[in-house]
C-alpha cells in the first residue's frame, strides 16, 4: 500500500506542476492537495480554479471551468466521479444547434472540510458551506448551508422477475 500511495502522490506532483504551467495564473492548487488517477482539470476563457490546501480527490475526478471559476476550500474530500462545472450551454433557440447558442455561467464555491462522495454533479452558481457532507449520487443545483448533510432521497423500486410463459 505504501508504495501504491507514493505512485499516487508523485503521479499527482508531476500533473500538477504541468497544470501549473498550462494554466498559469489560472489556477491555485497547492502541493499539499492531490489526487488519485484519471483527475482532469479544465479552465478556458476567463474561467479560473482555485484549490485550497490538503484537498484530496479520489479517482475519475473532473473541474471545468469555462467562465466564472471553482473555488475549493482548505481539508475538503472527493469521492470517486466527482464532476463540476461553472458553466452550461444555452439551448432555448431550437432553430441554432445547441453548441452555437453560448453558454449562461455561475461560480462555484465549495467550502472547507467537506465531504462530497463518490458520484456527485455540482452544477453552476452553487455554494456549498463548509464541514457539508454530499451523499453519493447526489445533482446539487442550489446553495448548501454550512454544516449541512444532503442525500438523494430516490426509493428503489424492487420487483421479482415475472416468468415469461413460452409458447
Amino acid at each position: 500500500m505504501f508504495l501504491q500511495k507514493l505512485y499516487w502522490h508523485l503521479s499527482a506532483l508531476l500533473k500538477i506542476l504541468f497544470y501549473k504551467l498550462l494554466f498559469g495564473s489560472k489556477l491555485t492548487f497547492p502541493l499539499s492537495s492531490t489526487f488519485r488517477e484519471r483527475f482532469n482539470l479544465t479552465t478556458v476563457g476567463g474561467g479560473k480554479i482555485h484549490i485550497g490546501k490538503c484537498v484530496f480527490f479520489n479517482h475519475d475526478c473532473s473541474l471545468t471551468s469555462n467562465r466564472a471559476g471553482i473555488t475549493i476550500g482548505d481539508g475538503t474530500i472527493f469521492g470517486e466521479g466527482v464532476r463540476i462545472y461553472d458553466h452550461n450551454h444555452c439551448y432555448a433557440d431550437p432553430s441554432r444547434p445547441i453548441k452555437e447558442q453560448g453558454y449562461t455561467d455561475a461560480p462555484v464555491r465549495i467550502g472547507s472540510h467537506c465531504w462530497i462522495a463518490s458520484g456527485v454533479v455540482i452544477l453552476k452558481g452553487v455554494t456549498i458551506g463548509d464541514n457539508c457532507v454530499i451523499g453519493a449520487g447526489c445533482i446539487v443545483y442550489r446553495d448548501i448551508p454550512a454544516g449541512s448533510i444532503v442525500v438523494n432521497k430516490q426509493e428503489l423500486l424492487i420487483k421479482p422477475i415475472a416468468p415469461t410463459t413460452s409458447h
